[in-house]
């Protein structure tokens, strides 16, 4: 739930409990306009290319079209995804911007290991830093960004839940358009502008980041999410507070 929270932001005062107030029953799209209104060239959004990547791009870019796209490229990507984000790059002329952690993922493992491969909470959490939530706090500010766009929903993880459409991470703010929207939702959309689902929808996967760390679905999941991280967590990093303590509590998949 929305703290009473009243924020400055470029000289605008925001108020996130009467924000959130007038944008209850508000489309995506007004959502959106809103946000570009109010927070200008300051606003910027991200994607990862994953399964439903096409909807927030293109809900987007009808809005804003030369909107910023952080896209944070861990250098473990599938091949699929690649060429995904490289057909949508050219198909909706997104003005993309891709951070990658300084460290290599070859000095990564020298140095770590294959961080993924142990039962570790400590250790995934150590690779997110590196390889996502390094490179996206380093795009926020190089593109001084004031708010950010995501296409996170309240169905995929328990963190999640607890979201407002509007609301603030660490000194910025977040706007979530299609906070509720469910998979029927989804499809419609993408069926409505003859959008993609990403190439690996087809094989299972409900959700999809690095080779490494992203499974189909079975099933024995009793969680889409189970399919990322070895159901070790649900949250890489990028969507939660940044402060240690916040963000420790928050990632686990037992929440």
């Amino acid at each position: 739930m929305t703290a009473t929270t009243t924020t400055t932001v470029d000289g605008a005062i925001v108020d996130l409990q009467a924000a959130n107030r007038d944008l209850e029953g508000a489309t995506s799209t007004e959502i959106i306009r809103w946000a570009a209104d109010l927070f200008g060239d300051g606003l910027v959004m991200s994607s990862s290319f994953g399964i439903q990547a096409a909807v927030m791009l293109h809900l987007a870019t009808q809005v804003k079209p030369d909107i910023p796209v952080i896209w944070i490229d861990t250098g473990y990507l599938p091949a699929e995804t690649y060429r995904f984000a490289d057909d949508l790059i050219s198909r909706l002329n997104l003005n993309i911007q891709v951070y990658q952690s300084p460290m290599s993922p070859a000095r990564m493992e020298a140095l770590y290991g294959k961080l993924w491969e142990l039962d570790d909470i400590d250790a995934f959490n150590r690779y997110d830093y590196i390889r996502k939530v390094e490179p996206m706090q380093r795009a926020l500010r190089d593109l001084k960004a004031t708010a950010w766009l995501a296409g996170l929903r309240s169905k995929q993880t328990d963190h999640r839940k607890t979201l407002d459409v509007v609301g603030i991470q660490g000194d910025r703010y977040k706007v979530l358009p299609i906070l509720d929207w469910h998979s029927r939702d989804i499809y419609n959309y993408l069926t409505q502008f003859d959008l993609p689902y990403h190439p690996l929808f087809e094989r299972g996967y409900t959700s999809v980041g690095d080779w490494h760390s992203s499974r189909p679905v079975t099933a024995d999941d009793e969680h889409e999410r189970n399919t990322r991280f070895r159901g070790l967590k649900q949250e890489c990093g990028l969507h939660l507070p940044q402060t240690p303590d916040e963000a420790k509590s928050l990632d686990s998949s037992s929440l």
